[in-house]
């Protein structure tokens, strides 16, 4: 019983590390770092985002 739980964990451990890795690969961190960034704001005039975000 031990056993299958240690390998249940441990195969747990795989999955996350591989779906961690994917995410990286394909910079989804980056894009929502730059999806939050407040002079990435799209069709807005600069001065009125700075004005609103700020």
């Amino acid at each position: 019983m031990e056993y299958a739980i240690v390998a249940a964990a441990f195969l747990c451990v795989i999955v996350a590390g591989a779906a961690l890795w994917r995410a990286l690969s394909q910079g989804l961190f980056v894009d929502h770092g730059l999806a939050s960034a407040s002079h990435h704001l799209a069709g807005a005039a600069t001065w009125i985002a700075d004005v609103l975000v700020f």
